[in-house]
């Protein structure tokens, strides 16, 4: 559902020293040119509906135009890419949890991800981008996220997805944020983008630009504090955000007639607003030397929804990634995560009428813990490789809502890997 892409926020973690220059032909132009692919592989040696393997892809193809070089508009630059991806979810195929253990599956086709002008002001302490884009790669992202496989975390926290309209990569819409410096080291950040269920149709293409059928908008806000800087230690970032959506969802319980909608198969009804909180950070605890990137670093997000009738009532993620490992290896990284999804009661009272109707106890778990251990290679510049162990115990029955006992704990293993184009054809210059 999410995707490694850049944030605004500098990495915990700089996994790029002693990286050759990329290869960039066009440079000179103005033009940087990104070409990228990534891969992520699972099977489940335990638990789940059934065992099971898959594997799903990513290319990303995209560029960024300096316009202050292509036509002298100084502070702004045209950001586009476009993304085929492909595969299979191995939750969707065996596991039967709502939250994929593959961060790069979702919208698996062609697709117009990025298309957006974005125009930086005031000594660049102002920062507008608008055009087609996505709020997950804007707002509660952060490069530390994606140390690990599952969407649990990685490319953000999956509760935001749960419980509201927040757009997520590749699927574009119409969309316009503004990010400032209203103090040394303060930033607020705010966006609305358009929640519009035709974006995230496995047949919409992202070039379609069409707001028909568009039902609102989604604010996310950010109100963050970050000592990241020259000569900086130890770095950290403290973030407190939330959204407000105004656009329509599905009740998580009731039908259009008031009946519980698991059990009578008729439509569910039809919501408009929703709000969530949260606060997340990451700071560096370590750093023996301050010429090396070796050290250890923590993470954490909070999450609560504020209003509407939503699936989960509250997230809890916390994570600790070491870089630097063996001697040697200054840019391999180990990190070990854990989240805590709290089921709301209108979730539990839909996953216990559809159990008990198939005769079995109402007996369900109200939290769904997912955890992950992964390792971190950095194989040459261009090339990296991430085995991982996952572990989900009490598994949601989304998938099998009628199954009238436990989906049993599953314990996964996924290997991630990307490869950089531009760096490897680099040939080490």
């Amino acid at each position: 559902m999410a995707q490694e892409v850049a944030s605004d926020e500098a990495p915990v973690a700089d996994r790029q020293a002693d990286v050759p220059k990329p290869w960039q032909p066009l440079a000179d132009d103005g033009v940087t040119l990104a070409l990228s692919y990534t891969g992520e592989a699972a099977t489940n040696v335990t638990g789940g509906l059934r065992r099971d393997a898959a594997y799903a892809g990513q290319i990303y193809v995209g560029a960024d135009l300096d316009m202050d070089r292509i036509a002298g508009i100084g502070g702004g630059t045209i950001h586009a890419a476009i993304t085929n991806r492909h595969g299979e979810s191995l939750s969707a195929l065996a596991l039967g949890n709502n939250t994929s253990v593959q961060e790069i599956w979702g919208t698996q086709n062609t697709h117009l991800a990025i298309l957006t002008w974005e125009q930086k002001l005031f000594n660049d302490r102002l920062m507008i981008e608008a055009g087609r884009s996505q709020a997950n790669i804007h707002f509660l992202n952060s490069p530390i996220y994606c140390n690990f496989q599952g969407n649990s975390g990685c490319g953000n926290p999956t509760f935001v997805f749960k419980n509201s309209n927040f757009t997520y990569f590749p699927a574009s819409s119409w969309m316009i944020r503004a990010k400032a410096e209203v103090l040394p080291h303060v930033t607020v950040h705010v966006g609305a983008y358009e929640v519009n269920p035709d974006r995230k149709r496995a047949s919409d293409h992202g070039f379609n630009f069409s707001t028909k059928n568009a039902t609102g908008v989604i604010v996310p806000w950010e109100l963050g504090y970050s000592n990241e800087g020259k000569g900086v230690r130890l770095p950290g970032h403290y973030i407190i955000g939330g959204w407000f959506d105004r656009g329509d969802y599905a009740d998580p319980l009731r039908d259009d007639q008031g009946g519980i909608a698991i059990l009578t198969g008729r439509d569910p009804q039809t919501r408009k607003g929703r709000s969530g909180l949260y606060f997340r950070f990451d700071q560096r605890l370590t750093r023996p030397d301050p010429r090396s990137e070796r050290g250890l670093s923590v993470f954490g997000v909070a999450m609560t929804n504020l209003s509407g009738r939503v699936e989960e009532s509250r997230f809890l993620d916390f994570g600790v990634v070491q870089t630097g490992t063996l001697a040697g290896r200054d840019a391999d990284t180990i990190g070990f995560m854990i989240s805590d999804q709290r089921f709301s009661n209108l979730a539990m009272e839909r996953m216990r009428a559809a159990r008990v109707s198939a005769g079995g106890d109402a007996a369900v778990s109200r939290h769904q813990y997912m955890m992950e251990l992964a390792y971190g290679a950095q194989l040459g510049p261009a090339i990296r490789i991430s085995p991982n162990v996952q572990y989900i115990l009490h598994p949601d029955q989304t998938g099998a809502p009628f199954r009238t006992r436990d989906i049993k704990d599953a314990l996964i293993f996924g290997f991630k890997f990307t490869i950089d184009a531009p760096t490897l054809l680099s040939g080490g210059r």
